[in-house]
C-alpha cells in the first residue's frame, strides 16, 4: 500500500513535471522549424523539415524590427532596476529591522499598508508625474518607477530576514569602533546573500517580463524593451509565422530563466528563512 502510495505521488509529479515544461518545449522546438512552417503537430515537433537554428541570428538582426536593441534596452533597465531595489530595500530594511528610533512600527505599518495597493492603481500618477519630469521615452523614465512600485514587498522580505540575524553580530562590530554604515556594509549584507538573491531574482524577472510599463513610457523604437518589441513581431513577420515568433518568444525567456537557476538555491533558502511560505 506504501509502495501504490509512492508510485502514485511520482507519476502525479511527472504529470505536473510535464505540464509546466511543455509548453517551454513546445516553444523551443517550434523556433527550430523553417520560417513560414505551419503550426507544428505534437508528431511533427521533433522532426521538422530541417534544424533552422539560424531562425535565431535572423531574429536578432532582422532591420525591421531591431531586436538587439530591444534587449539592449532591456538589459541596462532591469541591471539598474535591480541595483536600486538592492539597494534602497536593503537600507530601508535595516533601519527597520536593526535600529530603535520613535515611529519605528508605524513607519513599517505604513510600509505594509502600500502593499494593499495594486502597482496599477498608481500607473497613472506615475505616468502624469513622469511626462511633467519629461522622463517619457528615456532610460530615466524606464527605470525610476519600477523600485518605487515594488520596494515595500522587498524592504518587508529583507527585514524579516535581518530580524533572524543575531544581534550579537551588531554589538560586537560596534564594539571594534564599527559604524551603523560600516555594520550594515560588513555584518548584515555579507550575511544576507540568501535574501538579496531572491531579491534581486524578484526584481530581474519583475521588470525583464513587464510590458505594460515600458508600453506606457516609450513611443519610439529605439527605446522599445524586448516585451514590448515582441508584441509587434506579429505584425512584422505575418501572424502564421510561427517558428519566428517562437523563436523571438526563446531570446526573450532565456535570460528570465537563466537567472532564476543560477539563483535558485539561494532563492529557495531566502524565501524559507524570510518566512514567506506557502
Amino acid at each position: 500500500m506504501r509502495m501504490l502510495r509512492k508510485v502514485g505521488w511520482y507519476a502525479l509529479l511527472m504529470l505536473l513535471a510535464l505540464a509546466t515544461t511543455g509548453p517551454l518545449v513546445w516553444m523551443v522546438f517550434t523556433s527550430l522549424h523553417p520560417p513560414l512552417s505551419p503550426l507544428p503537430t505534437p508528431g511533427q515537433l521533433f522532426t521538422p523539415s530541417r534544424w533552422a537554428f539560424d531562425n535565431y541570428a535572423y531574429v536578432l538582426t532582422f532591420t525591421g524590427i531591431p531586436v538587439a536593441r530591444y534587449f539592449l534596452n532591456s538589459l541596462v533597465v532591469t541591471a539598474a532596476v535591480v541595483a536600486l531595489q538592492l539597494a534602497l530595500c536593503s537600507t530601508a530594511a535595516y533601519a527597520l529591522a536593526r535600529l530603535s528610533f520613535a515611529g519605528r512600527q508605524a513607519v513599517f505599518a505604513a510600509f505594509m499598508l502600500t502593499m494593499m495597493l495594486p502597482a496599477t492603481v498608481m500607473v497613472v500618477p506615475l505616468f502624469f508625474m513622469v511626462h511633467e519630469l519629461g522622463w517619457l521615452n528615456t532610460y530615466a523614465g524606464l527605470i525610476v518607477p519600477y523600485p518605487y512600485l515594488s520596494t515595500a514587498f522587498g524592504t518587508f522580505l529583507l527585514r524579516q530576514f535581518f530580524l533572524t540575524l543575531p544581534r550579537s553580530l551588531d554589538e560586537a562590530a560596534r564594539l571594534d569602533g564599527a559604524s551603523e554604515l560600516q555594520v550594515f556594509w560588513h555584518v548584515i549584507l555579507p550575511s544576507s546573500k540568501p535574501a538579496l538573491a531572491t531579491l534581486g531574482a524578484f526584481a530581474f524577472i519583475w521588470t525583464w517580463t513587464d510590458f505594460y510599463w515600458p508600453m506606457l513610457a516609450t513611443s519610439t523604437t529605439d527605446m522599445r524593451t524586448l516585451e514590448v518589441g515582441l508584441s509587434i513581431f506579429k505584425d512584422a513577420y505575418g501572424g502564421t509565422n510561427w517558428p519566428l515568433q517562437m523563436t523571438a518568444a526563446v531570446i526573450v525567456t532565456v535570460p528570465a530563466l537563466a537567472v532564476f537557476l543560477a539563483l535558485q538555491r539561494y532563492f529557495v533558502r531566502g524565501v524559507v528563512l524570510s518566512g514567506i511560505k506557502g
